[in-house]
């Protein structure tokens, strides 16, 4: 059983990161709106493949709750019923969240699969859950913490909902990635304390302090991010996707703190080698790090003089939430270094 709970743990980890990678892919190809409710798309559990299926026709079937796109606008079906030979509006109702009303077949099935893979991802932290229960008694904060887990989980589909409701509100779209990084602590932290990772033996203070002051930074660099995207997404709307060159003519002060802070959070994990070398910690993890940060600026440095070359959005936002990942383990990995014994992490 908890050889089962280590799995589940690590499986719903990944799955997180599966999200998110997909979820990169959403914003990357423009399909957050591909399904305009939730949690349905289009008012079916399988999205359509055609804009037939979306379209009014005389002598068809439509059930209950089935959307439609008639004169621009999203229509919803209020009975099940068939069409007779001319519309009628007492069958259906406005959809009143918002007035996006497209259909692109490749920007629906995108955001469907995210959802998709949420749902596995939600039905993996259920099992941690159940085979959590076998530490209620000698170590309740697990169960505890599988439980906030699957609450956390929970509020993030709810938060998706509210992100489609609002035709991707840039206030929403940043609040459901910091849950995802919340989802993300959590399961470290659960992981670690299943495997013994937490006994607070550091001698260094220093070295937790800048650890931790990094993992923070890392955090405003991410928020940052989300609102350098939006500036992105905004670019596209106005001048239009196929002038890439032009996004950036411009360049808006969030984008200069972006990159400045990106430099900051590079000088401070050389400072945390330095720190580390000095009590003698050597750690595969804290040059895994460093290797990610330098990935990381290299990756921005392509986006913005070769005009964000396919992939490379949705990549900069994983490697920023694995380099959150890694720096959080870490952080709670030197909680169980002694020193007095010189005990060293190999991870």
């Amino acid at each position: 059983m908890r050889k089962k709970f280590s799995f589940w743990t690590k499986t719903s980890i990944l799955l997180v990161y599966l999200v998110i990678a997909t979820g990169g892919v959403v914003r990357m190809t423009g399909s957050g709106m591909g399904c305009p409710d939730w949690p349905k798309c289009f008012g079916y559990y399988i999205p359509p493949t055609n804009i037939a299926e979306l379209t009014w026709m005389s002598q068809k079937i439509f059930k209950k709750g089935q959307m439609i796109i008639f004169e621009d606008e999203l229509k919803i079906s209020k009975n099940n019923f068939t069409s007779g030979l001319s519309f009628n509006p007492k069958n259906w109702e406005d959809y009143t969240k918002h007035d996006y009303s497209k259909f692109k077949p490749l920007h629906t099935w995108v955001e469907f699969i995210n959802r998709l893979i949420g749902v596995i991802c939600g039905i993996s932290v259920l099992i941690l859950g159940f085979y959590s229960l076998q530490f209620i008694k000698n170590k309740p904060i697990l169960t505890f913490l599988s439980l906030l887990t699957i609450i956390a989980v929970g509020f993030q589909a709810w938060l998706g909902k509210i992100v489609v409701d609002t035709n991707l509100n840039p206030y929403s779209i940043t609040i459901h990635m910091l849950m995802a990084l919340l989802i993300i602590s959590i399961l470290i932290f659960k992981y670690c304390l299943s495997n013994n990772y937490t006994k607070n033996n550091v001698k260094s203070l220093a070295l937790k302090n800048i650890v931790l002051l990094s993992l923070t930074f890392t955090i405003i660099q991410i928020v940052i991010g989300t609102q350098v995207r939006e500036f992105i997404d905004q670019q596209i709307i106005f001048i239009g996707e196929a002038k890439k060159n032009l996004w950036l003519l411009v360049i808006p002060s969030i984008f200069l703190t972006h990159r400045s802070f990106s430099l900051l959070i590079l000088t401070v994990n050389f400072f945390i080698i330095y720190l580390s070398r000095k009590i003698n910690l050597n750690s595969k993890i804290i040059f895994w790090i460093l290797g990610i940060i330098v990935i990381e600026i290299i990756v921005g440095i392509v986006m913005y003089y070769l005009h964000f070359p396919f992939s490379t959005q949705p990549l900069h936002l994983l490697l920023a939430t694995i380099l959150f990942g890694l720096q959080f383990f870490f952080y709670i990995s030197i909680r169980n270094i002694n020193q007095n014994n010189n005990k060293v992490i190999r991870e």
